[in-house]
C-alpha cells in the first residue's frame, strides 16, 4: 500500500493542506508543535476513524469551524482508492456527516462500511496498523514493555492466526452441536424402540378382523329396512302425485280466472295510451312547422345557395368546414405574429443583458489589467530583495572562504587534508605510547640497580652485588633513561601540534560545509528569484492582454445594442399586424356562429319530424295488440269453464289418506336406520382406528431404521469434527513456530544492522514470543534491562521485523501500509539516532515501497528522499505544509 496523497480541511490545526507523497522515504520536518503528527493522524483518521485516535470527532474539528473533511488517495496491490470523510459540528457534539471509499469496482457509503471494507483490504484492523506500521509518538516502547501474552495475541492477530483460533473453535462448537444432535437421535432411537414394543403387545389384525365382521351384519340389516322404506316412499310419493296433481288444477283455475282480469284490464289501458299518442302526433307536427320558420330566417343570414326545402345537413358542415378552415389559418397566423412579436422582444432583452453583461465584463478586465500592474510591481520588488539576499549569501561564502586564506589546502581539499593528519595523528600516539613503553622499563631497570647497590648483596641467592652487570650498567641505563625522556617531549610536542593543525582541519571541513550549505541556499535564492523575475514579466504581459480584452469586449456591447434597438423595431410591426388579425378573427367566429345554428335547426326538425311518425306507428301498433288481446281473453274464458268441470274432490281426500299411512311408515323406519347407521359409524371408527394403529407402527418401524441409520452417521461426523478440532490447533501452532523462528532471524538482521555493538551475541524469542538479550559472555538479560537509546532500537527493530515478517511472509509476499515512524528519536541520544537512520536505510533497501518518518532531527532530513516542511502561523495558529524546494530552504532556516 502507498499513500499518494492526503487533503485536509478545518482538519485540527490545518485550515487548508493538500500534500502528495512519493515512494522511498518521506520526512515530515518543523519545529515541535507545529502540527507534524496531525497529518500522519488524519491518513489515519481517514482509514479508521477518530476511536482509535483514543480522540472524539469534537478534537478532529478545527477549533471555530462548523465542518472538517480529509480525502485520502492510495494504491493497494496495484489498484487505486479514494477515501473521503466529514465530520460536522453544528451542535452539541460532532457527528460523521459523510463517509464514501471509491475503489476500482464500486462507491462504499457509511462509517461503519467502509471500516470493515478496510480492514478486509488491509488484512488488518485499527489496531493491528498501530502494532505493526504506524509507530505513534510516545510508543515506541509499546511492543517490548507488553507482556509475553499480550505481545503474543498482538503479533498473531497480525499475521492472521487468529483465526485459526476461531476455526478450531468454530469446529469445536460443531462437534458439541453434532453430539448434541447424536444423542438427541438416540434418545428418539429409545423412544421410538418403547413404542414398537407397545404397539407389538396388541394384536391388532385379529381385532380388525372381528370389526369388519361385524360391520358387514350391520350393512345387510341396515340394506333390508331400505328396501321397505323405499317401496313405502313409492306410495308416498304416488299420493303426493294424486294430491299435486289436483293442486296444479286449481291453481291453474286460479290462474285462468286471474289472466282473465288481466287481459280485460291490460286492453282498457291500451286504449287510453292510445288516445295520449294522437295528443303527440298533434304536438310532433307544430314542433316541424317552427323549425321550418327558423331554418328560412337562419339560411337568409347565410350565403348558401339553397331553399329552405333543398337544404341539408351535411352542405351546411361542409360551408362550417370551410369557414372554420380559414379561422384557423387566420388563428396560426396570429399565433406566428404573437411568437414574433416575443421573439424580438426577447432578443432586444436579451441584446440588451448581453451589453450589459459585456461592459461589466470589460470593466472587470480593466480592474484586473490594474491589479496585474500591481502584482507585477510586487514580483520586482521581490526580484530586488532576492538580489539582496544573493550578494549577501555571497559575501557570507566570501567571508568563509577566507578561513582557506593562510591554509594548508584549497576549498574541497579540507576532508583529505584532516583524515592526513588525523593518520599522522595516529602514528605518533603510537610512537607515543612506544616510548612511554620503552620509558617505563628502563626507569624500572634503573630503580632495580639501585636497590641492588644499595643492599650490597642479591636478595635471591646472596651473592655481591658489586661488579655485577646490573650495578655496572647503571649509569648506561640512566643515560637511557634520559634520552627516552628527550625522545617523549618531542613526540609530546609534535602530538600536540598535530593536535593543533586536526582542531584548524576540522575547522576547515566545517568551512567547507558552511560555503557548500550556503551554496545550495544560494541556488535556492536564484531559483526564487527567477521565478519573480518571470511572474514581472507574465503578469505585464497579461495585464495589456486584458486591456485588450476590454477594449474589444466595449466595441461587442456597442453592437449588441444596436441589435436590442433592431428588435424593437421589427416587435411593433409584427404588433400592427396582430390587431388586423384580431378582426378578421371575431368576423370568422360570427359566420361560424350562424352555420352551428342553422345545423343545430336542421337536426331539430329532422329529430321533430321522426317524432311523429314515431307516435303514428305507435298508435297502429297498440290498436294491434289489443286486437291479439281479444282473442286471448276468449280463449282464456273457454279453458276456465273446462277446469271447472274436471275438479273431485273424493279422489283428492282418498290420496291424503295413502300419504298419512307412508309418511308415518317412513318415521318409524328412519329411526331405526339412524340407529342402525350410528353403530355402523363407530364400528367403522373403530376400524379406521385399528387401521390408522396398523399404519402407525409401520411408520415407527421404518422411523427407527432412518434413525438408527442417523445415529450411526452421526458418529462418525463427531468422529470427523474431533480430527478437524485438533487439526486446527495443531496448524496454528505449527504456524506459530514458523513464524517465531522467522522473526527471529528477522530481529537478529535487524537488530545487529542497527546496534553494531560487541556486548550482545545474540537474540532469542521464544514459542511464547519471550524476548531474550545474551551478552558474549552468555549472561541474559530482558529487554526492559537495556539502556533507554539501546531499548528504544530495540523495539524499533522489532517492528520492523514484526514488519517484514508480515510483508514478506511464510510463503510469498504481501501488501502493507507504509512504514511509519512518529518523532522515533524522542528517546535516543545523537550516537542512536545514527542507528536509526541506518535501520530507515535498510528498510528502504529490503523493498519497502514507502517510509513516513515524522522528526526534526536534521541526520534524519539529510537521509530522506523527499522533504515536507510544517510551519505554524503564530497569529493564525494555523498549519501549512511545503515541500520540493521550499521545504529544504525551510528546512535549513530551521
Amino acid at each position: 500500500m502507498r499513500v499518494d496523497r492526503i487533503r485536509l480541511r478545518n482538519f485540527k490545526c490545518y485550515e487548508d493542506a493538500d500534500v502528495s507523497l512519493g515512494s522511498g522515504v518521506t520526512v515530515i520536518h518543523g519545529l515541535n508543535g507545529s502540527g507534524k503528527s496531525s497529518l500522519l493522524e488524519a491518513c489515519f483518521f481517514a482509514l479508521y476513524g477518530a476511536t482509535p485516535l483514543e480522540r472524539t470527532l469534537d478534537e478532529v474539528v478545527t477549533i471555530g469551524a462548523e465542518e472538517a473533511e480529509v480525502d485520502l488517495w492510495f494504491t493497494h496491490a496495484g489498484a487505486s482508492f479514494h477515501l473521503y470523510r466529514r465530520v460536522r459540528h453544528t451542535g452539541e457534539r460532532a457527528s460523521t456527516a459523510d463517509c464514501t471509499l471509491e475503489t476500482p469496482d464500486d462507491t462504499i457509503e457509511g462509517a461503519r462500511d467502509v471500516r470493515d471494507y478496510v480492514v478486509d483490504l488491509l488484512r488488518m484492523d485499527a489496531d493491528a496498523f498501530v502494532n505493526c506500521a504506524y509507530v505513534r509518538q510516545g510508543e515506541v516502547n509499546k511492543l517490548i514493555n507488553a507482556s509475553p501474552g499480550e505481545r503474543q495475541d498482538m503479533i498473531d492477530d497480525l499475521l492472521q492466526l487468529g483465526k485459526l483460533e476461531d476455526y478450531r473453535q468454530r469446529a469445536e462448537q460443531a462437534r458439541r452441536g453434532v453430539q448434541a444432535v447424536r444423542d438427541a437421535r438416540a434418545e428418539r432411537l429409545d423412544a421410538l424402540d418403547e413404542q414398537v414394543a407397545e404397539y407389538e403387545a396388541r394384536d391388532l389384525h385379529a381385532e380388525l378382523n372381528e370389526r369388519e365382521t361385524e360391520l358387514s351384519e350391520i350393512e345387510d340389516e341396515i340394506e333390508d329396512f331400505e328396501a321397505n322404506r323405499e317401496q313405502a316412499a313409492e306410495t308416498e310419493a304416488e299420493a303426493e302425485r294424486v294430491i299435486e296433481e289436483y293442486a296444479d288444477k286449481r291453481a291453474e283455475l286460479d290462474d285462468v280466472t286471474e289472466t282473465v282480469s288481466e287481459l280485460k284490464a291490460q286492453i282498457a289501458e291500451t286504449e287510453r295510451e292510445r288516445e295520449d299518442l294522437a295528443d303527440a302526433v298533434t304536438e310532433a307536427r307544430e314542433r316541424v312547422e317552427t323549425l321550418d320558420d327558423r331554418i328560412a330566417d337562419l339560411l337568409a343570414e347565410t350565403d348558401l345557395d339553397a331553399t329552405p326545402e333543398t337544404v341539408d345537413v351535411e352542405a351546411v358542415r361542409e360551408r362550417r368546414a370551410a369557414v372554420a378552415e380559414e379561422r384557423d389559418d387566420v388563428q396560426d397566423e396570429h399565433g406566428d405574429c404573437r411568437t414574433t412579436i416575443q421573439t424580438h422582444a426577447s432578443e432586444a432583452e436579451s441584446k440588451r443583458e448581453r451589453a450589459a453583461e459585456l461592459a461589466e465584463r470589460a470593466e472587470n478586465d480593466r480592474e484586473r489589467a490594474a491589479e496585474l500592474d500591481g502584482e507585477a510591481r510586487e514580483a520586482a520588488e521581490k526580484v530586488a530583495e532576492a538580489d539582496a539576499r544573493i550578494d549577501a549569501i555571497d559575501a557570507d561564502i566570501e567571508a568563509t572562504r577566507e578561513a582557506f586564506a593562510d591554509a594548508p589546502v584549497d576549498v574541497g581539499g579540507a576532508e583529505s587534508y584532516r583524515e592526513s593528519v588525523r593518520a599522522d595523528l595516529d602514528d605518533v600516539r603510537e610512537r607515543e605510547s612506544d616510548v612511554k613503553g620503552d620509558l617505563q622499563a628502563a626507569r624500572a631497570a634503573v630503580e632495580e640497580a639501585e636497590a641492588l647497590r644499595e643492599a650490597g648483596k642479591c636478595p635471591e641467592c646472596g651473592q655481591p652485588v658489586e661488579g655485577s652487570p646490573h650495578v655496572d650498567a647503571l649509569s648506561e641505563r640512566r643515560d637511557a633513561v634520559a634520552s627516552l625522556e628527550a625522545d617523549l617531549d618531542a613526540v609530546r610536542e609534535e602530538k600536540a601540534d598535530l593536535e593543533a593543525d586536526l582542531e584548524r582541519a576540522n575547522d576547515l571541513v566545517n568551512a567547507e560545509s558552511e560555503i557548500e550549505t550556503l551554496s545550495e541556499r544560494r541556488a535556492d535564492v536564484v531559483e526564487l528569484r527567477d521565478g519573480h523575475a518571470d511572474a514581472v514579466e507574465s503578469k505585464r504581459a497579461e495585464a495589456e492582454s486584458k486591456r485588450e480584452e476590454a477594449a474589444a469586449l466595449e466595441g461587442r456591447a456597442e453592437d449588441a445594442r444596436e441589435a436590442a434597438a433592431e428588435a424593437d423595431a421589427a416587435a411593433d410591426d409584427a404588433r400592427e399586424r396582430l390587431g388586423e388579425l384580431n378582426g378578421r378573427i371575431a368576423e370568422l367566429k360570427a359566420r361560424l356562429e350562424t352555420l352551428d345554428d342553422l345545423a343545430d335547426a336542421l337536426a331539430d326538425r329532422e329529430s321533430a319530424a321522426s317524432d311523429l311518425d314515431g307516435a303514428r306507428e305507435r298508435r297502429a301498433d297498440l290498436e294491434a295488440l289489443n286486437d291479439e288481446r281479444r282473442e286471448r281473453l276468449a280463449e282464456a274464458r273457454e279453458r276456465k269453464r273446462d277446469l271447472e268441470a274436471e275438479f273431485d274432490e273424493d279422489r283428492l281426500a282418498e290420496a291424503r289418506t295413502e300419504r298419512d299411512r307412508a309418511s308415518e311408515y317412513l318415521d318409524q323406519v328412519e329411526a331405526k336406520l339412524d340407529e342402525l347407521a350410528e353403530r355402523r359409524d363407530d364400528v367403522r371408527d373403530r376400524i379406521a382406528g385399528l387401521k390408522k394403529d396398523v399404519s402407525t407402527l409401520e411408520d415407527l418401524r421404518e422411523q427407527r431404521a432412518d434413525v438408527r441409520e442417523r445415529v450411526d452417521a452421526l458418529d462418525d461426523l463427531v468422529a470427523e469434527t474431533e480430527e478437524l478440532e485438533a487439526m486446527y490447533g495443531d496448524l496454528r501452532a505449527e504456524l506459530r513456530q514458523r513464524n517465531v523462528e522467522k522473526l527471529e532471524r528477522l530481529l537478529n538482521e535487524t537488530f545487529d544492522l542497527v546496534y553494531g555493538n560487541d556486548s550482545y551475541a545474540r537474540l532469542e524469542l521464544d514459542g511464547n514470543y519471550e524476548l531474550t538479550v545474551y551478552q558474549k559472555d552468555g549472561e541474559e538479560l530482558r529487554p526492559d534491562q537495556l539502556s533507554g537509546g539501546e531499548r528504544a532500537l530495540f523495539n524499533l527493530s522489532l517492528r520492523c521485523a514484526v514488519y517484514r515478517l508480515l510483508a514478506e511472509g511464510i510463503e510469498g509476499s504481501a501488501p502493507l501500509p507504509p512504514l511509519i515512524l512518529d518523532e522515533p528519536t524522542v528517546f535516543l541520544d545523537s550516537g542512536h539516532v545514527s542507528r536509526l537512520v541506518d535501520l530507515v536505510e535498510s528498510m528502504r533497501d529490503l523493498g519497502v515501497e514507502q517510509i513516513l518518518v515524522v522528526s526534526h532531527d536534521d541526520e534524519l532530513v539529510g537521509a530522506a528522499d523527499d522533504l515536507l516542511h510544517v510551519e505554524k502561523d503564530a497569529t493564525s495558529n494555523r498549519s501549512h505544509v511545503s515541500s520540493g524546494v521550499e521545504a529544504e530552504a525551510a528546512a535549513t532556516l530551521d
